[in-house]
């Protein structure tokens, strides 16, 4: 078959020297995938911003890892869960993102370490994120903050793992998220059981390795006509209630259809959800091409979602 990778002239003028330079890497294939999980563990920290501290702490099966800004801070939080499909990652690659929201927003950020697939399967992560929740709460006091002015954020799998929290928090009642915010989510299964997506070979991340992802996650084949409670967020059939939402994607990643289907059925819903797709963008692209001119815009749509329902 022909190589029909996404064009690099799809891509935006902005993330084409960057985004050419990234190899398509088969993290569907076993071997592949264990080379890359200890190579991430081998790879330096990313350097964090300074007047940020870190912490660690250890929960029953989850760990979080706290960032805080040196000096008295607003009061608000941000729960942060990592992407890497369910299957790679840890809280530690987002240093430099987490510690730039907590020093710019003078928030304290706490983000997830999850169990990952194929060792881990559903509901290890999401009960994780669930337990790193109640710490949280539990812990608003120490850490200075008010536990109803927290947002739930995530990348990636790590959106998709935001999106099942926060509709396992509305059901388990109590005190709930300020706010939903959502980078390029893993929303869907059903993506990933749609084999004429995988000729399109989409850049970061393609149908085939979403399939891989999901499929260890879930344990089983995709597409199965019904999944547990918050194994895909977007399966969930009633959404009204949920914490009112930001969703951010480019337009071609493999992930815009799905999530660009979920913010309107956040709407129909009565959910107020705002909706940013970056036209050229791929998956992540906020992540590879920080400095870019659109991936600036694209983060301060996201800082004034957060100071919104933050109260800051």
């Amino acid at each position: 078959m022909a190589d029909t990778t996404v064009d690099i002239e799809k891509i935006h003028p902005q993330l084409r020297q960057v985004i050419g330079r990234i190899p398509s890497v088969p993290i569907h294939n076993r071997v592949m995938l264990s080379v890359l999980k200890v190579a991430m563990r081998l790879a330096p920290y990313p350097k964090i911003v300074d007047g940020v501290i870190i912490t660690e702490h250890r929960l029953h099966n989850a760990g979080v890892r706290v960032y805080r800004p040196e000096g008295t801070t607003s009061g608000a939080a941000l729960l942060w869960i990592h992407g890497g499909g369910m299957i790679i990652g840890s809280a530690a690659m987002n240093d430099r993102e987490c510690s730039v929201f907590a020093k710019e927003l003078n928030i304290v950020v706490v983000s997830v370490e999850y169990r990952l697939a194929p060792k881990h399967t559903f509901p290890c992560a999401t009960d994780d994120c669930f337990e790193a929740w109640q710490w949280l709460q539990s812990n608003a006091d120490t850490l200075e903050i008010d536990p109803e002015r927290i947002v739930v954020s995530g990348q990636s799998a790590g959106g998709g793992l935001a999106a099942s929290l926060v509709q396992q928090v509305y059901d388990a009642g109590g005190i709930q998220p300020a706010g939903q915010a959502l980078f390029c989510p893993m929303l869907d299964d059903r993506t990933a059981a749609r084999i004429e997506l995988d000729a399109i070979k989409h850049r970061i991340w393609n149908n085939t390795n979403n399939r891989g992802g999901w499929s260890w996650y879930l344990g089983h084949a995709v597409g199965e006509p019904e999944l547990p409670n918050y194994a895909a967020p977007a399966r969930r059939k009633d959404l009204s209630g949920l914490a009112e939402a930001w969703i951010g994607v480019g337009g071609v990643d493999l992930f815009c259809e799905e999530d660009t289907l979920y913010a309107e059925r956040l709407r129909e819903a009565g959910v107020n959800c705002e909706l940013e797709i970056v036209e050229g963008a791929p998956h992540a692209f906020e992540t590879f091409a920080p400095k870019a001119p659109i991936t600036i815009d694209f983060m301060a749509a996201n800082g004034r979602f957060l100071r919104r329902v933050l109260k800051l």
